[in-house]
């Protein structure tokens, strides 16, 4: 069932879980998304970066996400993830998203705070949420790349949320997209996460936050894939995170990296096959398990009706 960001985000907020939010590209990551969110009776984001709908286009792949939100029989959320092309997020707007992010995090404050405000009264009007953004999260994926990570300052958070009046708001905490997100053992900053979540009383989003599972990557390595040094977040930060109020976690990389490595095995181990729904179907279950583990790590496991 198609469902708003905010009503799902809100009892995320009030019964202290997370939601995840699973960024697709195709076909076949919307079908392993939904399968796990049944399977595990969860509420799901299906999201789209402004990478993907350049891949993609916005008809495509809203046209999926709204099929299958409308055959599921859980709550499903369609959101933009990473807006940052106000002419994308009228589009996403008029044709029915749910859910809206717009990242100003990369202008100063004040340029946030004005853009991120603009899109809120446009959103709003139309009855659809809001995510904004304060502070950087590391790394690059899609269109969406920083030098460094610049924590969220409790103080500015408080402000930002008065003065924009966004739905729910994406913090910098310590985590970084892509598949490389720390040099050594990753460490998030959980007492700036309490401080914020006390003074906001609100959804909290978290991006970055795969996981990069080690044995994903094993697997990938075994069949050809070179990801030296790659490091995602640990279940049990993710645990302490959740339990400290994020609501809503980003996965993107965790999906790719067990794409690749379902694609690469068929392929190495069946040399003679051509067929893709034989090469992609492997992919897409494994996608399923992985994102059936997500779900249960972020505790939106059986909240699909409550």
């Amino acid at each position: 069932m198609l469902a708003s960001g905010k009503t799902v985000l809100e009892k995320a907020h009030k019964s202290n879980y997370a939601v995840g939010s699973f960024n697709i590209n195709n076909m076949e990551i919307v079908q392993a998304v939904i399968a796990a969110a049944e399977k595990q009776r969860s509420p799901v984001i299906l999201s789209t970066s402004e990478g993907a709908l350049d891949y993609a286009g916005m008809d495509y792949l809203f046209s999926m996400a709204k099929l299958a939100a409308k055959k599921a029989s859980v709550p499903v959320v369609i959101n933009l993830d990473h807006g940052k092309d106000l002419d994308v997020i009228r589009q996403a707007i008029e044709i029915g998203y749910t859910s809206i992010m717009i990242d100003g995090s990369h202008f100063e404050f004040d340029k946030n705070i004005e853009i991120t405000k603009k899109v809120v009264r446009m959103a709003h009007k139309e009855g659809i949420a809001v995510e904004g953004e304060l502070g950087t999260i590391g790394g690059s994926e899609d269109k969406v790349s920083a030098r460094q990570i610049i924590y969220t300052d409790p103080d500015a958070a408080e402000e930002f949320v008065k003065k924009t009046g966004v739905d729910y708001l994406a913090i910098a905490i310590g985590t970084s997209h892509g598949a490389y997100k720390f040099e050594g053992a990753g460490r998030l900053d959980l007492e700036r996460l309490k401080t914020i979540k006390q003074r906001l009383n609100m959804p909290i989003v978290l991006h970055g936050a795969s996981g990069v599972p080690d044995w994903i990557l094993k697997k990938a390595e075994l069949f050809g894939a070179k990801l030296p040094g790659a490091e995602g977040v640990s279940d049990e930060q993710i645990i302490q995170a959740v339990k400290l109020g994020i609501n809503k976690i980003n996965t993107d990389t965790d999906l790719r990296l067990s794409f690749t490595a379902a694609v690469r095995e068929t392929v190495y181990t069946k040399p003679q096959e051509f067929d893709p729904r034989k090469i992609l179907g492997p992919a897409r279950d494994l996608m399923q398990q992985v994102v059936e583990h997500r779900m249960q790590v972020f505790g939106s496991s059986g909240k699909a009706n409550k």
